[in-house]
């Protein structure tokens, strides 16, 4: 799409907001994610072979991680979303007696919203359901590294929605740049910390409120009393689905040295038991999205084993596919130490004392996710009060991104804002007050100030103050 044709998109939204406002309430926000749903439902097919050809994810795998949490958050939604548009009255304060207060959420607007590769239909369709719900009209930018994902989205959009409440742009980084020149009243970005600098500079030049949901190097940590057959299978799982391209997948494992032989050994056991003895055999393994990503991911573990690191699994490469791996001995001199790794490379490094690694967490800007496997509640708690993240889990991985009540979003390097639920509404909500005056008696101290209203005023100073 060129340029005029993103600016005339734009402006037919923009041009229906104020009718809007008025016009799409209640029931027409949850017609609109009934048709959604309904659309969604119908094109499953399309949705896991669109899937399929982009990055080989595995049937099963799109229903769990693409489409169940789309259609959860729509049902959540809808079930909840009366009471999440109610204003809320607002008690007076000493100060503002003789008033009613209430909080009236309103649509931001015009929304854009660009959605990453690796899980291109759940991060496109997901931020959706939040700015339809909250009454916004929404430009969704598929990404281009998933071509036919993208264009399943744009059929299912185009399908359900006018264009002037929904449309879809396709097209690479300059589309992007042409979409980030438009006055947006929000933009929804998930993505790389550094293209989410790059989003929110754009966003600065229109004052455009943003949310950012980023990434950044998840740590995980093994206590010495941890059951290492749990946490094996839970590692197994969030660092191996969709071949390690998740961006709250754990990005290394920190083990307690007394029991670093033992977990090592139940984790290559819980990944033969997922994928079998050769991942690339396994129906139920993707690929890398692309051989620009699997080109880094190899120059990653060559840059590693020939500073001293060994792979104790996996290592095998062939096109788009990366054995699920395993790498000991990581130094910091490694570019695996600093880079987030996004692919199924798992670092593991023995520790003895727990403030050791607590160090290395907080030297490092903070992750989107924190995962601890200990039986020890106390260790846990400690973990969690000492470190910064934008979500922890504790005994398991990545399903906090699941719980339809709990805010998802990073902070600082690893994002800013929420989603998901009501956190999600919020995002692509104001919240405006409402101040109605009945008996107030701040008049009485409008000027012109003579000796009667200063003495009032400091009365007020006496009291309020």
């Amino acid at each position: 799409m060129d340029g005029d044709r993103i600016k005339a998109t734009v402006a037919r939204q923009k041009a229906a907001v104020a009718e809007r406002r008025l016009r799409f309430g209640l029931e027409e926000r949850k017609g609109a994610l009934a048709h959604l749903r309904q659309t969604i439902e119908r094109r499953e097919r399309d949705i896991v072979e669109a899937l399929r050809r982009d990055f080989g994810k595995p049937e099963p795998e799109v229903i769990l991680t693409e489409i169940l949490p789309v259609l959860q958050e729509i049902r959540h939604t809808m079930r909840h979303l009366k009471r999440w548009m109610r204003e809320r009255r607002v008690a007076p304060t000493l100060a503002t007696l003789g008033t009613s207060a209430r909080i009236r959420p309103e649509p931001r607007g015009v929304c854009l919203i660009i959605a990453p590769w690796n899980y291109p239909f759940n991060l496109a369709l997901g931020p959706l359901v939040s700015a339809l719900a909250a009454g916004n009209s929404a430009v969704v930018k598929p990404s281009e590294m998933t071509p036919a994902t993208s264009q399943v989205i744009a059929d299912i959009i185009e399908e359900t929605f006018p264009p002037d409440l929904v449309a879809v742009v396709q097209g690479g980084r300059e589309v992007s740049q042409q979409l980030l020149d438009q006055p947006f009243d929000h933009i929804f970005f998930t993505g790389s910390p550094e293209v989410g600098r790059i989003v929110m500079a754009a966003a600065a030049r229109h004052l455009s409120s943003v949310t950012l949901e980023l990434g950044g190097k998840s740590p995980t940590i093994v206590g010495p009393g941890a059951d290492l057959g749990k946490a094996a299978r839970w590692i197994a799982f969030g660092k191996f689905v969709n071949a390690g391209q998740t961006c709250i997948a754990p990005d290394h494992v920190f083990v307690h040295r007394s029991i670093e032989v033992q977990f090592a050994e139940a984790l290559r056991a819980a990944i033969r038991h997922a994928y079998g003895a050769d991942a690339r055999t396994s129906r139920d393994y993707a690929r890398i999205v692309n051989a620009h990503h699997a080109e880094r991911l190899h120059g990653l573990l060559q840059d590693a084993t020939d500073k001293g690191a060994r792979i104790s699994l996996g290592g095998e490469a062939e096109g788009t596919y990366l054995a699920p791996t395993l790498i000991e001995a990581i130094t910091p001199q490694m570019n695996i130490d600093r880079e987030e790794i996004f692919g199924p490379v798992l670092p593991i490094m023995a520790y003895d004392g727990l403030d050791e690694v607590i160090d290395r967490i907080n030297a490092r800007p903070k992750p989107l996710a924190l995962y601890v496997f200990e039986k020890d509640a106390a260790f846990a708690e400690e973990i969690v009060a000492r470190t910064s993240s934008g979500g922890v889990g504790v005994n398991l991985t990545t399903m906090h991104y699941t719980h339809a009540g709990l805010p998802f979003g990073g902070v600082n390097n690893s994002g800013i804002g929420a989603a998901h639920g009501h956190f999600g509404f919020q995002a692509f909500s104001h919240d405006k007050p409402i101040l109605k005056e009945r008996w107030s008696a701040v008049p009485m101290l409008f000027p012109p100030y003579r000796p009667r209203v200063e003495r009032l005023i400091r009365m007020a100073k006496r009291f309020l103050g």
